[in-house]
């Protein structure tokens, strides 16, 4: 087999959030082409931020050794946006990607490597269109990255999200309560979705279905008619009621500031208590969804995401974004990703799955 490549020096850098699997993918690219192709890896620290910066460093195996099983990203990360105008300043943009540009050329760049979301994902894009050679990995536990099938980071927040509703269970029953749960998702179910049916959530809310308090709270009643003392709510972070799926933008922050409670899982357990008299409590888990090692299918997933991710430098084709089709790694062009979200359709066969075993979604 031919090894040799046409990309000689290669950038790599996380940006957005962290989540697990980063380490393992940031190994998978950096060993593949390091030690297959004989690349110069420079390690670019924070995200975006360290290369308008120029805070970067060349990278050594001893540097990508060891971090397979490792949480966070070894490279730092921040959810700085080049493209993005400080308070309306469009030459702020000119002057951060004119420095992006200067000191790709400078530090001897062929081509970027950029982990992350659809932010990340999206700038990349962006700067494919200035002129720079681009290749995108999807890091998020959102999984709702246009191109890919899942992204890595999923399965690990998704293991977690399972644990902790596995957990209220027993409190739940000890109390007889009602207990709400609120997982991360951004504007997309598929964490809130996928551990509400593997942690037996009696209602899931996902931000693709507004809910209805008035058939939540008729749910949650005839359970308790039946004998069942307790019911678990599987909220994600982005869930809208029927009402506020009818706002704006604008009229729907303007509500929720009114209402002056943190987060829609408080503002839904406040809801059901007024609906049907039940005590009720909510769980926000928020950040630690994101911590911690990866799990196996993540760092599998993210391993080999980076091996093919290093197949592309050495081939030259740039512009591409690595990603899990079916049982295959392949590869899109990043402008099937840029600014968009994969969301949760309405005939998935989870959310069939989930009202099959009697789960209210809401509607």
């Amino acid at each position: 087999m031919d090894y040799r490549s046409v990309t000689k020096t290669f950038g790599i850098l996380t940006a957005g959030g962290d989540c697990p699997g980063l380490n393992a993918a940031i190994r998978g690219v950096c060993r593949a082409a390091y030690d297959r192709y004989g690349m110069k890896i420079v390690g670019i620290a924070n995200g975006y931020r360290g290369l308008i910066e120029k805070d970067a460093r060349v990278l050594k195996p001893e540097d990508f050794s060891g971090i397979l099983t490792r949480g966070g990203t070894i490279l730092g990360t921040s959810r700085e946006k080049p493209f993005k105008a400080s308070g309306g300043d469009n030459g702020d943009i000119v002057e951060k990607v004119g420095a992006i540009k200067e000191n790709y050329r400078e530090l001897g760049l062929d081509c970027l490597v950029v982990l992350g979301g659809n932010g990340t994902n999206t700038t990349g894009c962006l700067l494919a269109r200035e002129g720079l050679n681009i290749i995108g990995l999807p890091k998020t536990i959102d999984n709702d990255i246009v191109g890919t099938d899942r992204t890595f980071g999923f399965n690990s927040a998704l293991a977690i999200g399972t644990d902790a509703i596995d957990r209220l269970h027993s409190t739940a029953q000890s109390h007889n309560r009602v207990m709400v749960i609120e997982l991360m998702g951004h504007k997309a179910g598929w964490l809130a979705l996928y551990a509400g049916v593997a942690g037996g959530g009696d209602v899931i809310l996902i931000p693709e279905i507004p809910y209805n308090i008035k058939i939540i709270g008729r749910h949650l009643i005839n359970r308790a008619k039946s004998g069942k003392t307790f019911s678990i709510v599987v909220v994600a972070e982005g869930a809208l009621s029927v009402a506020e799926a009818g706002m704006d933008k604008k009229e729907r922050k303007r509500y929720r500031a009114e209402t002056a409670i943190p987060s829609i899982a408080y503002r839904l357990a406040r809801e059901i208590e007024e609906e049907t008299g039940m005590e009720t409590r909510a769980t926000a888990l928020g950040y630690v969804q994101r911590g911690g090692i990866p799990s196996a299918s993540d760092r599998v997933l993210a391993t080999s995401l980076g091996t093919a991710a290093a197949d592309l430098l050495a081939r030259g084709r740039y512009g591409r974004m690595v990603a899990l089709q079916g049982n295959d790694i392949g590869s899109v062009e990043l402008s099937v990703p840029e600014g968009k979200i994969k969301t949760v359709p309405g005939d998935h066969y989870m959310i069939d799955t989930a009202v099959a075993v009697g789960t209210c979604m809401g509607e």
